[in-house]
């Protein structure tokens, strides 16, 4: 018996929008839209199975083989930095990667040092190191938005999709530092050990894609 494909997911919109391709793939996804607090799940057939667990630890598992394939957001992607193969940009969970503060603070001001209040610690890292820029990095996990109204930090560094929190906390958008939606991740062993299960499966949501985009 061939050895099973594993999947690492995210519970919520990631899952719901990875399965919707899956199925079309052919994989009876039936039991893992049930409502469960399972943690590990497997496909009708046996031969595929999924662990959910937080977005940010998806590259984690793929990267230590525990899982062959995950999807994830770009934006997490950048900030873990993992050793794996991202292949496929399947084109939802679609957000940008931005600075925003109050809409009259004038990023090119030249100042000592510049507090950014974010969840994306070595992502605010890399970028303002590549601008040479000195940055106080303040982490928060949560209402990143708080940071510049609380006077905690002079702007943040998160991710906006339609950006109405910020407009309804008297933000704005500075800067764009990069666009983001889920990517289909591999292990980098597992695309070779497992190469007669995973590249057809690859080459199925590939196409998926392209056609969703003709």
């Amino acid at each position: 018996m061939q050895d099973k494909v594993t999947f690492a997911l995210a519970k919520g919109r990631l899952a719901e929008k990875s399965v919707d391709i899956l199925e079309k793939c052919g994989i009876d996804c039936r039991r893992i839209l049930e409502p469960s607090r399972k943690l590990v799940m497997s496909d009708a057939s046996g031969k595929f199975e999924f662990i959910f667990v937080k977005p940010s630890d998806v590259p984690i598992y793929v990267e230590h083989g525990v899982a062959d394939v995950g999807v994830v957001g770009k934006d997490t992607l950048m900030e873990e930095s993992r050793d794996v193969y991202e292949l496929i940009d399947l084109g939802f969970a679609k957000c940008r990667l931005c600075l925003a503060g109050y809409k009259d603070f004038d990023l090119s001001k030249p100042r000592n040092i510049l507090k950014v209040a974010t969840k994306y610690v070595n992502v605010a890292k890399d970028y303002f190191d590549g601008k040479g820029q000195n940055v106080e990095i303040i982490p928060l996990h949560g209402s990143i938005e708080l940071g510049p109204i609380v006077g905690l930090s002079d702007i943040i560094l998160d991710i906006v999709e339609s950006g109405k929190t910020l407009q309804e906390n008297n933000l704005a958008v500075l800067e764009e530092i990069v666009n983001c939606s889920a990517r289909l991740i591999i292990n980098k062993v597992s695309l070779k050990t497992k190469a007669d299960v995973i590249k057809p499966l690859v080459k199925s949501i590939d196409e998926i894609i392209k056609n969703k985009e003709n």
